[in-house]
């Protein structure tokens, strides 16, 4: 087993800074430095910080061992901040990214996890030399969706939310309130989805809103009036609203085209979900992620047998829900998206 490095930063008196900043304000500044005493293990390397709810950037020199090594990083429910990041023996490499510490940690109706900041650094071969946490604000990406996009607790699911962050440097944060199981109207009523995003929100942050999967016998009024509704509201709280159309399910014709109402979301009372969404962005002004169209092409792409990598075929049969590969491939399709729109500044894209 390979060893984690050089001896892990111990510069402050770790127990002393996490207090005063876990009483700072939302909002305001606040550091703390980890000594060895906060993380644990080599391969992976847990790191846990007792930190009140909010956004914390996260500065970490990766390396500096004998032998040559590549760090990956996740933290909290399984979110990846950072992918597979090599060095050479005795290199060291900074990489910065923010995470969005919140109660509960993954799903917002799912378990509550365990408080403050949970941190792993993991991969091939995990080496982390130093460590620095420090709450900040940041603007943000909160998503607004449903179990193709949360936070997934256990393996093998993930959502492409869920992937979304490692794609992302510290200049914003991503604050994933994707629930299994909501509809447009489930999501808009319980008061810890859209409700709580709403309270998230600061002038200019942009809401990403993917809600289909479950609207399986929403009329068409109904669909168009709650998508209308988280619309308007979110504009309401100075943020910018984007439409996303959902995540295709893996349906092949025999022709191996996708082209039928299961893959492309028409629903039980023949409600082209997607199609509402395209029309409702165009008449609403709204910016629109045309993801039923980009995961569509890249499944017919790879073709019957090739796609099912990206669901979890193999594992579950399941046509609908995607693999972690599948999930890493769709992050990357909505990244595209937002930075060839000019949605996000490319500065923020790593």
């Amino acid at each position: 087993m390979r060893r984690a490095g050089t001896e892990l930063l111990a510069a402050c008196t770790a127990a002393a800074a996490l207090t005063a900043l876990a009483a700072v304000p939302a909002g305001a500044q606040g550091h703390t430095a980890a000594g060895r005493d906060r993380c644990t293990g080599t391969a992976p390397v847990v790191c846990h910080f007792d930190v009140a709810p909010g956004t914390y950037r996260v500065r970490a020199v990766l390396g500096g061992g004998a032998e040559a090594g590549s760090t990956a990083v996740t933290a909290e429910a399984r979110r990846a901040m950072l992918g597979e990041t090599p060095n050479a023996a005795g290199e060291t490499v900074r990489r910065t990214f923010t995470v969005d510490v919140r109660d509960p940690e993954g799903e917002p109706t799912g378990a509550t996890g365990s408080p403050g900041l949970d941190l792993t650094f993991g991969g091939a071969a995990p080496q982390l030399a130093s460590l620095h946490v420090e709450r900040v604000r940041t603007p943000q990406v909160l998503l607004a969706g449903d179990s193709t996009v949360c936070d997934q607790a256990g393996e093998p699911y993930t959502g492409w939310g869920q992937q979304l962050p490692q794609y992302l440097t510290d200049r914003l944060s991503v604050a994933n309130y994707a629930d299994s199981g909501e509809s447009s109207q489930t999501f808009r009523d319980d008061p810890a989805l859209f409700p709580a995003l709403l309270s998230r929100i600061h002038r200019g942050d942009l809401v990403l809103v993917q809600l289909a999967h479950n609207d399986k016998q929403t009329d068409r009024d109904t669909y168009r009036a709650n998508l209308t509704a988280m619309i308007e509201d979110v504009r309401a709280e100075g943020g910018r609203p984007v439409l996303v159309t959902p995540v295709v399910r893996r349906w092949f014709n025999t022709d191996g085209t996708l082209d039928n109402g299961t893959a492309l979301l028409v629903n039980g009372l023949g409600v082209d979900l997607p199609a509402e969404v395209r029309a409702l962005a165009d008449e609403q002004d709204t910016p629109l992620i045309d993801l039923t169209a980009l995961t569509k092409a890249r499944v017919e792409e790879l073709g019957p047998e090739a796609s099912k990598a990206l669901y979890l075929y193999d594992e579950k049969r399941d046509n609908t829900h995607t693999s972690a590969r599948g999930a890493t491939e769709y992050a990357a399709l909505v990244l595209g998206e937002l930075r060839d729109r000019k949605l996000i500044p490319s500065r923020a894209v790593r």
